[in-house]
Order: structure tokens, then C-alpha cells, then sequence
């Protein structure tokens, strides 16, 4: 029992000290997540974390919220997901609650103002910087690369919701075209063939 409760704790504590950092959304939270859930703490792998922020695109809700939830349930089941869900939560909503009291105040200081911009463009390399470690363990053949030439300047013209949409429509359809062809389907197998391999080996030697 004092185990469970142990891991409860660094659960919510590591969500704790991620969640003041992720200015600009969920994804600032990546390369953080990435260093303290499978470098540090080894609790789930690379390519379970990227399939967890795929999902947490899917639903409603904040990046970050739902990232923090799913990860917490995967580690400690619902109660794992209640402590990620409050240490994710809490920081920023005494931060706001402390920024909306004192924003009248302070809203007009030109070294604020100097600050959050600086911030802003933090954000936007650290965006860019999850997306790459995304790709790497996202795009594992040729067909996975084809859709993400396809879907980012898809996103330009159509809603999210059925870039998503069409995105899993694609892989249901590639997996059941590969299976049918006697094709390799999953990271896994993959793998479980080279265990050494590296993932950006297999947008050019794998698959279709």
C-alpha cells in the first residue's frame, strides 16, 4: 500500500514540474515528458508516448490535460490518472488565478511585455523540436511519410477534426491493403525483426 502510494506521488509530482513550463499548449510538454517518463523513470516507451499524444489530439479537451491523463492511467490506472490529471492541473491554475488578480496591474510593463515574447518564440522551437521526436517513431515507412506529405498542407484547407478523421481512415485501409499483401503492419514486428533498428531507417526500407 505505501508503494502505491509512493507511485501516486512521483506521478503527481512529475506532472507537478512539467506543467508550469508548457506555455503554448501540450506540445511544449514533449520533449519534458520525454526526459522525465522514458529517460528518467523508464515507465512507458517512446512510441507509447507518441501513440498517447495521438490520441489526446483525438478527444476533447487540452493536449497537456488529456496527455497527462491517459499517461497517469497507463502507469497507475485510474488512480494513476486522477494524480497526473491534479499535479498537471494545479500549477497552472494557481498561476492564472494569480495572473488574472494581478493582470491590471501589470499588463502595461514594458518588460513583461518583452518577456512573453521571448517566451512565444521559446515555444515555437520547442513545438518544432517535438515534432521531430514524434516523426522519428510516428513515420516508420514509406507509407506512413506519404500521409504526412499529404496531411500538413492538408491542414491549411481542412478542420483538424477531419485531418484526424481521414488519418485513421488512411491506416485502417493501409493496414488491411498490407496485410492483405503479406506486409509488415506494426512497429512491433518490426522490431521484433531488428531490434537495433532505427526508426528513420524504416521510412525508407520498410513497407510499400
Amino acid at each position: 500500500m505505501k508503494e502505491q502510494w509512493k507511485k501516486l506521488f512521483h506521478i503527481f509530482w512529475t506532472f507537478f514540474k512539467i506543467s508550469p513550463v508548457t506555455f503554448g499548449g501540450g506540445y511544449a510538454m514533449i520533449p519534458l515528458l520525454e526526459r522525465e517518463i522514458i529517460e528518467k523513470k523508464k515507465w512507458l516507451s517512446k512510441e507509447e508516448v507518441t501513440d498517447v499524444f495521438a490520441l489526446s489530439q483525438t478527444v476533447p479537451g487540452a493536449v497537456a490535460v488529456n496527455s497527462a491523463t491517459f499517461i497517469g492511467h497507463r502507469i497507475g490506472g485510474i488512480k494513476g490518472a486522477i494524480a497526473a490529471l491534479i499535479g498537471v492541473s494545479l500549477p497552472t491554475f494557481i498561476i492564472v488565478l494569480g495572473l488574472g488578480m494581478s493582470y491590471f496591474f501589470i499588463h502595461d510593463n514594458p518588460k513583461l511585455e518583452a518577456a512573453f515574447v521571448s517566451i512565444r518564440v521559446t515555444i515555437v522551437a520547442l513545438i518544432v523540436y517535438a515534432a521531430i521526436q514524434i516523426a522519428k517513431t510516428a513515420i516508420i515507412d514509406k507509407t506512413t511519410f506519404s500521409i504526412v506529405l499529404i496531411g500538413v498542407p492538408a491542414l491549411f484547407f481542412i478542420h483538424p477534426v477531419l485531418a484526424i478523421f481521414l488519418g485513421a481512415l488512411s491506416g485502417i485501409v493501409v493496414v488491411y491493403l498490407k496485410n492483405k499483401w503479406g506486409h509488415k503492419t506494426s512497429r512491433k514486428q518490426i522490431y521484433e525483426k531488428d531490434p537495433t533498428a532505427n526508426p528513420e531507417n524504416f521510412m525508407w526500407g520498410a513497407g510499400i
